[in-house]
């Protein structure tokens, strides 16, 4: 990747001021009363979120977090006059193919880290060295330290999409590469596939989404208007509510209104804590505790740098702009994905009524199918919507069988 070798290297560094503005805010919360939520049914219990504000004020370390992620050689570059940032790490073996990870929502690029070095120095691993990938980890514009970019608050999941394929081929003059992608992430990467299948090895991704999947006047509701069907047995019934609930709020709210949502969690570090917190603790497959996927430094880790950047504004917005700004095909061509294409699907994401060993039998029978031309598609008991990083072995084993054959 010899272009990387003219740009300048750019450390991650929360200025002190920040830090010390984040403490001034943690040391002055306002709580609400939240009497009657110790099991969470209201949201975010204040006996769960409170000690955890209280480690972010007095003991939490940012600059040792910042030490371990400035492991990696760091880089701020401008694409089509959009900042983005991207870590890399070269890979080690005979002919490492270029991979560009894309994270989702609520993830950072830091969401990877797990992955990066089986993935970049396989022989270190216990697996073959000539399997290595040249790793290039991208922020998305307007999270983390891509900041939001003026002039264009526009900016969606197809848009990135062009971005990162200018990022690779004409910033980091890399012709032919491979992209992987989990959430908003696997559909910048399918859309990548979907435009861009001449320049792409292969992809792979943690979903198996339509990529058309944000169109429509009623996108933000989960259950598209349709009623809870007759007949389903209470088990499934129970699993199909409970699957809603934990997804509904946040794609209504933020679709509908991010900038509303965004005044708050911009201004307040615990209750943009608390915004997170929900998620990585409901979509992961923690069984009720988060600190079993996520140790407290590391929930803390994502949560400062959403906080340092200003991001969750930004961030929040792309839900809205997939909608207002609709995907529109390419070209006509079927499948609509024709890059070779693996997919990842996990336990607790399973679909109400649907069991791991029926997973990739009922994806094959639905109508996300036909939008990819699938050479690996693998379902897991384990694991949550943050795939990487709850099963990163799986993951890598996964990745790596998709592109076999591939290279």
């Amino acid at each position: 990747m010899t272009a990387l070798a003219s740009l300048e290297t750019a450390p991650i560094h929360v200025p002190d001021t920040v830090l010390d503005d984040l403490r001034r805010r943690l040391d002055q919360t306002r709580w609400p009363a939240d009497e009657g939520n110790e099991d969470g049914y209201y949201g975010v219990s204040r006996t769960v979120l409170e000690p955890l504000v209280e480690y972010w004020r007095t003991g939490f370390d940012w600059r040792a977090a910042e030490r371990a992620i400035n492991q990696y050689a760091h880089y701020v570059v401008d694409v089509c006059g959009i900042p983005v940032h991207f870590m890399h790490r070269p890979g080690v073996g005979p002919h490492p193919t270029p991979l560009i990870l894309t994270h989702g929502w609520p993830w950072t690029f830091w969401h990877w880290a797990k992955v990066v070095e089986p993935l970049a120095d396989p022989g270190a691993h216990g697996a073959d060295p000539a399997e290595a990938f040249d790793l290039i980890v991208p922020s998305l514009p307007g999270f983390g330290f891509s900041t939001a970019p003026a002039g264009r608050p526009d900016l969606n999941f197809w848009k990135i999409a062009d971005l990162w394929h200018t990022l690779m081929t004409e910033v980091l003059g890399i012709p032919r590469y491979a992209a992987a992608g989990c959430d908003v992430g696997a559909l910048v990467t399918g859309q990548l596939g979907h435009k861009y299948a001449d320049e792409l090895v292969g992809i792979h991704i943690g979903s198996g989404l339509r990529l058309d999947f944000f169109n429509g006047d009623r996108a933000w509701d989960i259950t598209g208007g349709r009623p809870i069907p007759d007949g389903l047995d209470a088990a499934t019934r129970a699993q199909l509510i409970d699957f809603e609930r934990r997804f509904a709020v946040h794609l209504a709210a933020q679709m509908l209104a991010p900038s509303t949502l965004a005044y708050g969690l911009s201004d307040s570090p615990a209750g943009l804590l608390a915004w997170l917190l929900e998620r990585w603790a409901k979509w992961s497959d923690s069984h009720g505790d988060v600190e079993s996927v996520f140790t407290r430094d590391e929930l803390l880790t994502h949560a400062t740098i959403y906080w340092a950047t200003n991001a969750i504004g930004t961030s929040i917005r792309i839900y809205a702009n997939h909608n207002r700004y609709p995907w529109t095909p390419s070209h006509d061509r079927t499948p609509a994905i024709e890059t070779p294409t693996g997919i990842t699907f996990v336990g607790f994401e399973n679909p109400p009524g649907v069991d791991t060993a029926h997973r990739v039998e009922h994806f094959r029978a639905g109508d996300r199918a036909a939008w990819y031309r699938h050479v690996n598609l693998t379902a897991h008991d384990r694991g949550g919507h943050f795939i990487p990083w709850e099963v990163p072995e799986l993951w890598v084993d996964d990745l790596r069988r998709t592109f076999r054959g591939l290279r």
